[in-house]
């Protein structure tokens, strides 16, 4: 007989990781002077329009529904967890090779800053492979797992040529052009792509997994 205990365990880490990261980013941007922003409102905006707090608050919830039912599985939940694991994954590398160092953060921003790049995306990857739930990867799921990250994409360049301001750098179109932007742009979507393929063949290769500990 199977116990979801431990599953759960490691479901409600990746949870309070990610929660907590959110959580700080969440009450800095409602306490903290606006700043270049100019209101509350606009800060709060920007937050969410990182793909760093959406990737983890993707992963949150993914988790906390793990929390509930290790087992979970439909075809809105597989694509969810897929991306989860794999626009998490995104975030923590490009983050280490393009984006580190870019922002002085203070030390509330440090602690949300491990939490979110350093922490969750390689712990998300870990309770993935340990728990599952496997196999969950198909062609339809992986065919679906692009949209969510394309309508991030679609939105900032939208949003951006309305008020002017982008979330990282190398998609600031003020900056670089369209043709500079949209070609960093490419090169993440390749990587999502990439890595996506990766987790269907580790899902294939690796035995099933329910979700529940032995």
């Amino acid at each position: 007989m199977t116990r979801s205990g431990p599953a759960r365990a490691l479901h409600a880490a990746v949870l309070v990781v990610s929660g907590t990261g959110i959580g700080i980013e969440l009450a800095r941007a409602l306490t903290d002077d606006p700043g270049p922003a100019g209101s509350t409102l606009e800060r709060v905006v920007r937050l969410f329009s990182y793909f760093t707090i959406l990737s983890n608050l993707l992963v949150a919830v993914v988790a906390a529904l793990l929390v509930l039912d290790p087992r979970r599985d439909g075809r809105v939940f597989r694509v969810a967890r897929l991306d989860g694991v794999v626009c998490i994954t995104v975030t923590g590398l490009v983050y280490v090779t393009v984006l580190r160092g870019v922002a002085d953060l203070t030390t509330a921003g440090q602690v949300s800053n491990a939490l979110l790049h350093y922490v969750c995306p390689p712990l998300c990857v870990l309770v993935w492979l340990l728990t599952g739930p496997r196999p969950r990867i198909d062609a339809r799921t992986l065919a679906w797992t692009p949209v969510a990250p394309l309508a991030w994409v679609a939105y900032t360049f939208v949003r951006g040529a309305v008020v002017g301001w982008y979330p990282y750098p190398f998609l600031d179109v003020t900056l670089h052009g369209y043709t500079g932007a949209l070609t960093a742009t490419l090169v993440v979507a390749l990587l999502l792509l990439a890595l996506a393929a990766l987790a269907g063949f580790v899902d294939r290769k690796l035995p099933p997994r329910p979700g529940d500990a032995a």
